[in-house]
């Protein structure tokens, strides 16, 4: 904190892959945007991984996504994010928590992080619990099969993913009026 006992001042980085983002993802954004006077989701540019959504979709769908959030702004991010955070001038690292499981791993995260970077600290938020469930994995598998996902993402970017990611056998096809 700082000298007058808040986070405010602060610039935190919400960092993820964000692969696509979720309702979950939005609430602990937006709740950091409450807490700190500028938040960058940083989306992370992982070689390792064979995401859905190419780094600039997911930047996109980010920013329709935080749109008029006044104090939050979109980029993306390749390497360490210890390093990533010092080039920035960021203080916090903003990471939400599901379950108890999730815990463990952000830990040692947070621990790796303020070892190569000794003026970052890490703040964890719990997501809310309508929220606790969901992860883009799920959305991906349930979206995979034509399942309804307008409850697990924000509603700009709903159809863009359906129609990414919908396996075409199970794309819903309207009614045959013909017969």
């Amino acid at each position: 904190m700082n000298a007058a006992g808040s986070l405010r001042g602060r610039l935190a980085i919400c960092p993820g892959s964000f692969d696509p983002v979720t309702l979950g993802h939005l609430d602990i954004i937006r709740r950091a945007a409450k807490m700190f006077d500028q938040v960058i989701v940083a989306v992370l540019v992982n070689p390792g991984k064979n995401p859905s959504f190419t780094v600039e979709e997911r930047m996109d769908m980010l920013r329709r996504s935080v749109d008029g959030i006044g104090n939050v702004t979109v980029e993306c991010f390749d390497g360490l994010l210890a390093d990533y955070t010092r080039q920035k001038g960021a203080q916090v690292i903003v990471r939400g928590l599901r379950a108890v499981t999730d815990f463990e791993y952000e830990f040692q995260m947070a621990l790796a992080n303020r070892k190569m970077n000794g003026n970052i600290d890490t703040v964890f938020l719990t997501t809310s619990a309508e929220y606790m469930y969901l992860s883009s994995s799920m959305v991906k598998s349930i979206a995979c099969f034509g399942g309804d996902i307008s409850d697990f993402v924000p509603a700009c970017i709903c159809r863009e993913i359906s129609e990414r990611l919908c396996l075409p056998a199970y794309r819903r096809q309207p009614d045959d009026v013909s017969k």
